[in-house]
Protein backbone atom coordinates (compact mmCIF):
# COMPACT_ATOMS: atom_id res chain seq x y z
CA UNK A 1 0.00 0.00 0.00
CA UNK A 2 1.62 3.29 -1.04
CA UNK A 3 1.23 6.80 0.34
CA UNK A 4 -1.73 7.59 -1.92
CA UNK A 5 -3.70 4.72 -0.42
CA UNK A 6 -3.65 2.69 -3.62
CA UNK A 7 -2.85 -1.01 -3.48
CA UNK A 8 0.81 -1.70 -4.16
CA UNK A 9 1.62 -4.24 -6.88
CA UNK A 10 1.81 -7.79 -5.59
CA UNK A 11 5.52 -8.55 -5.70
CA UNK A 12 5.43 -11.85 -3.87
CA UNK A 13 3.36 -14.32 -1.90
CA UNK A 14 0.82 -12.99 0.59
CA UNK A 15 2.15 -12.94 4.18
CA UNK A 16 0.91 -15.62 6.53
CA UNK A 17 -2.09 -14.30 8.54
CA UNK A 18 -0.03 -14.66 11.71
CA UNK A 19 2.49 -12.13 10.38
CA UNK A 20 -0.21 -9.53 9.80
CA UNK A 21 -1.73 -10.12 13.23
CA UNK A 22 1.70 -9.72 14.84
CA UNK A 23 2.33 -6.50 12.91
CA UNK A 24 -1.06 -5.13 13.98
CA UNK A 25 -0.42 -6.09 17.60
CA UNK A 26 3.01 -4.42 17.57
CA UNK A 27 1.51 -1.36 15.90
CA UNK A 28 -1.09 -1.12 18.66
CA UNK A 29 1.60 -1.49 21.34
CA UNK A 30 3.61 1.34 19.76
CA UNK A 31 0.42 3.42 19.58
CA UNK A 32 -0.44 2.79 23.23
CA UNK A 33 3.04 3.94 24.25
CA UNK A 34 2.99 7.09 22.13
CA UNK A 35 5.50 5.85 19.55
CA UNK A 36 3.44 7.14 16.64
CA UNK A 37 6.06 6.88 13.90
CA UNK A 38 6.79 3.26 14.81
CA UNK A 39 3.06 2.51 14.91
CA UNK A 40 2.59 4.00 11.45
CA UNK A 41 5.43 1.96 9.97
CA UNK A 42 3.99 -1.23 11.44
CA UNK A 43 0.46 -0.51 10.17
CA UNK A 44 1.88 0.40 6.76
CA UNK A 45 3.80 -2.88 6.61
CA UNK A 46 0.73 -4.87 7.64
CA UNK A 47 -1.46 -3.10 5.07
CA UNK A 48 0.79 -4.31 2.22
CA UNK A 49 -0.85 -7.69 2.69
CA UNK A 50 -4.21 -6.27 1.64
CA UNK A 51 -5.78 -7.58 4.86
CA UNK A 52 -8.78 -5.28 5.44
CA UNK A 53 -8.03 -5.04 9.18
CA UNK A 54 -4.57 -3.69 8.42
CA UNK A 55 -5.78 -1.39 5.64
CA UNK A 56 -8.35 0.01 8.05
CA UNK A 57 -5.70 0.68 10.70
CA UNK A 58 -3.51 2.45 8.16
CA UNK A 59 -6.58 4.54 7.35
CA UNK A 60 -6.93 5.37 11.03
CA UNK A 61 -3.30 6.49 11.09
CA UNK A 62 -3.90 8.86 8.18
CA UNK A 63 -7.19 10.11 9.64
CA UNK A 64 -5.72 10.79 13.08
CA UNK A 65 -2.20 11.76 12.04
CA UNK A 66 -0.52 8.87 13.86
CA UNK A 67 3.12 9.16 12.81
CA UNK A 68 2.25 10.81 9.51
CA UNK A 69 0.58 13.94 8.17
CA UNK A 70 -3.14 13.94 8.85
CA UNK A 71 -4.83 13.12 5.55
CA UNK A 72 -8.54 12.25 5.72
CA UNK A 73 -8.79 11.92 1.94
CA UNK A 74 -6.24 9.10 1.94
CA UNK A 75 -7.98 7.64 4.99
CA UNK A 76 -11.24 7.58 2.99
CA UNK A 77 -9.55 5.68 0.15
CA UNK A 78 -8.14 3.14 2.58
CA UNK A 79 -11.43 2.72 4.43
CA UNK A 80 -13.21 2.25 1.12
CA UNK A 81 -10.77 -0.49 0.14
CA UNK A 82 -11.31 -2.32 3.44
CA UNK A 83 -15.07 -1.67 3.42
CA UNK A 84 -15.33 -3.22 -0.04
CA UNK A 85 -14.25 -6.45 1.67
CA UNK A 86 -17.09 -6.12 4.19
CA UNK A 87 -14.90 -5.19 7.17
CA UNK A 88 -17.24 -3.67 9.76
CA UNK A 89 -14.91 -1.13 11.34
CA UNK A 90 -13.88 0.21 7.93
CA UNK A 91 -17.57 0.65 7.08
CA UNK A 92 -18.04 2.51 10.36
CA UNK A 93 -14.97 4.73 9.93
CA UNK A 94 -15.93 5.59 6.37
CA UNK A 95 -19.45 6.46 7.57
CA UNK A 96 -17.92 8.86 10.10
CA UNK A 97 -16.05 10.65 7.32
CA UNK A 98 -19.16 10.99 5.16
CA UNK A 99 -21.17 12.26 8.11
CA UNK A 100 -18.58 14.91 9.01
CA UNK A 101 -17.47 15.70 5.46
CA UNK A 102 -13.81 14.96 6.20
CA UNK A 103 -11.80 13.80 3.20
CA UNK A 104 -15.03 13.31 1.23
CA UNK A 105 -18.04 15.45 0.45
CA UNK A 106 -20.51 15.36 3.33
CA UNK A 107 -23.31 12.93 2.56
CA UNK A 108 -25.55 11.90 5.48
CA UNK A 109 -27.50 9.46 3.34
CA UNK A 110 -24.30 7.66 2.34
CA UNK A 111 -23.18 7.70 5.98
CA UNK A 112 -26.48 6.13 7.02
CA UNK A 113 -26.12 3.31 4.48
CA UNK A 114 -22.59 2.63 5.74
CA UNK A 115 -23.62 2.65 9.40
CA UNK A 116 -26.36 0.14 8.59
CA UNK A 117 -23.81 -2.09 6.87
CA UNK A 118 -21.41 -1.73 9.81
CA UNK A 119 -24.17 -2.64 12.26
CA UNK A 120 -25.00 -5.72 10.20
CA UNK A 121 -21.30 -6.61 10.33
CA UNK A 122 -21.45 -6.58 14.13
CA UNK A 123 -20.20 -3.09 15.05
CA UNK A 124 -22.36 -2.09 18.01
CA UNK A 125 -21.14 1.51 17.86
CA UNK A 126 -22.87 1.84 14.49
CA UNK A 127 -26.23 1.16 16.16
CA UNK A 128 -25.64 4.13 18.44
CA UNK A 129 -24.85 6.35 15.45
CA UNK A 130 -28.03 5.22 13.73
CA UNK A 131 -29.86 6.34 16.86
CA UNK A 132 -28.14 9.73 16.76
CA UNK A 133 -29.00 10.18 13.09
CA UNK A 134 -32.62 9.22 13.73
CA UNK A 135 -32.94 11.54 16.73
CA UNK A 136 -31.52 14.49 14.80
CA UNK A 137 -33.48 13.77 11.59
CA UNK A 138 -30.28 13.63 9.54
CA UNK A 139 -31.99 11.30 7.09
CA UNK A 140 -35.58 12.29 6.28
CA UNK A 141 -36.88 8.74 5.88
CA UNK A 142 -35.79 7.71 9.40
CA UNK A 143 -38.16 8.87 12.14
CA UNK A 144 -36.89 10.21 15.50
CA UNK A 145 -39.13 7.68 17.25
CA UNK A 146 -36.74 4.93 16.16
CA UNK A 147 -33.83 6.46 18.11
CA UNK A 148 -34.60 4.65 21.41
CA UNK A 149 -34.71 1.33 19.56
CA UNK A 150 -31.23 1.90 18.12
CA UNK A 151 -29.81 3.15 21.43
CA UNK A 152 -31.23 0.13 23.26
CA UNK A 153 -29.79 -2.25 20.66
CA UNK A 154 -26.40 -0.54 20.93
CA UNK A 155 -26.45 -0.70 24.73
CA UNK A 156 -27.44 -4.35 24.74
CA UNK A 157 -24.59 -5.08 22.32
CA UNK A 158 -22.05 -3.45 24.65
CA UNK A 159 -21.68 0.08 23.27
CA UNK A 160 -21.31 2.45 26.21
CA UNK A 161 -22.39 5.51 24.20
CA UNK A 162 -25.60 3.64 23.52
CA UNK A 163 -26.02 3.23 27.29
CA UNK A 164 -25.48 6.95 27.88
CA UNK A 165 -27.87 8.02 25.14
CA UNK A 166 -30.54 5.58 26.28
CA UNK A 167 -30.20 6.89 29.84
CA UNK A 168 -30.44 10.45 28.54
CA UNK A 169 -33.76 9.70 26.87
CA UNK A 170 -35.08 8.06 30.03
CA UNK A 171 -34.07 11.11 32.07
CA UNK A 172 -35.78 13.42 29.58
CA UNK A 173 -38.95 11.39 30.12
CA UNK A 174 -38.58 11.61 33.94
CA UNK A 175 -37.82 7.87 34.11
CA UNK A 176 -34.91 8.05 36.54
CA UNK A 177 -35.28 4.46 37.70
CA UNK A 178 -34.92 3.25 34.12
CA UNK A 179 -31.91 5.50 33.45
CA UNK A 180 -29.75 4.50 36.40
CA UNK A 181 -28.99 0.87 35.36
CA UNK A 182 -27.75 2.07 31.96
CA UNK A 183 -25.62 4.79 33.55
CA UNK A 184 -24.09 2.26 35.92
CA UNK A 185 -23.39 -0.15 33.07
CA UNK A 186 -21.57 2.63 31.22
CA UNK A 187 -19.61 3.46 34.38
CA UNK A 188 -18.64 -0.15 34.92
CA UNK A 189 -17.32 -0.77 31.42
CA UNK A 190 -16.74 2.66 29.86
CA UNK A 191 -13.71 4.94 29.51
CA UNK A 192 -12.72 8.57 30.04
CA UNK A 193 -14.91 10.27 27.44
CA UNK A 194 -17.93 8.22 28.52
CA UNK A 195 -17.36 9.17 32.17
CA UNK A 196 -17.09 12.85 31.17
CA UNK A 197 -20.35 12.62 29.21
CA UNK A 198 -22.13 11.11 32.22
CA UNK A 199 -20.80 13.80 34.54
CA UNK A 200 -21.97 16.51 32.14
CA UNK A 201 -25.37 14.88 31.63
CA UNK A 202 -25.99 14.76 35.39
CA UNK A 203 -24.33 18.03 36.36
CA UNK A 204 -27.60 19.84 37.14
CA UNK A 205 -29.67 16.89 38.33
CA UNK A 206 -30.73 17.24 41.99
CA UNK A 207 -31.80 13.63 42.65
CA UNK A 208 -29.54 11.98 45.27
CA UNK A 209 -29.12 8.76 43.26
CA UNK A 210 -28.09 10.71 40.17
CA UNK A 211 -25.76 12.93 42.18
CA UNK A 212 -24.04 9.77 43.43
CA UNK A 213 -23.61 8.53 39.87
CA UNK A 214 -22.26 11.95 38.83
CA UNK A 215 -19.69 11.88 41.63
CA UNK A 216 -18.59 8.40 40.63
CA UNK A 217 -18.24 9.46 37.00
CA UNK A 218 -16.18 12.51 38.01
CA UNK A 219 -14.00 10.34 40.21
CA UNK A 220 -13.31 7.93 37.40
CA UNK A 221 -12.20 10.81 35.19
CA UNK A 222 -9.44 11.72 37.63
CA UNK A 223 -6.07 9.94 37.28
CA UNK A 224 -5.11 7.58 40.06
CA UNK A 225 -1.93 8.14 42.05
CA UNK A 226 -0.22 5.20 40.33
CA UNK A 227 -1.06 6.64 36.88
CA UNK A 228 1.02 9.79 37.41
Amino acid sequence: MNKSGEAAPNSGPMPHPGVVETQLMLGQIHLDHGRMEDAFLMFEAAARSGDPRAVNMLGRAYERGWGTTRDPATAALLYTHAADHGYGWALFNLADLYLAGRGVQADPCRAHVLYVAAARAGVAKALNMLGVMAEQRMVPVVLPTSAPVFFHAAAMAGDWWGCVNLARLHLAADQTAHAIPWLRKALEHGFGDVFAAIATLLATRPEPLLRAVAREATGRMMPRADDT
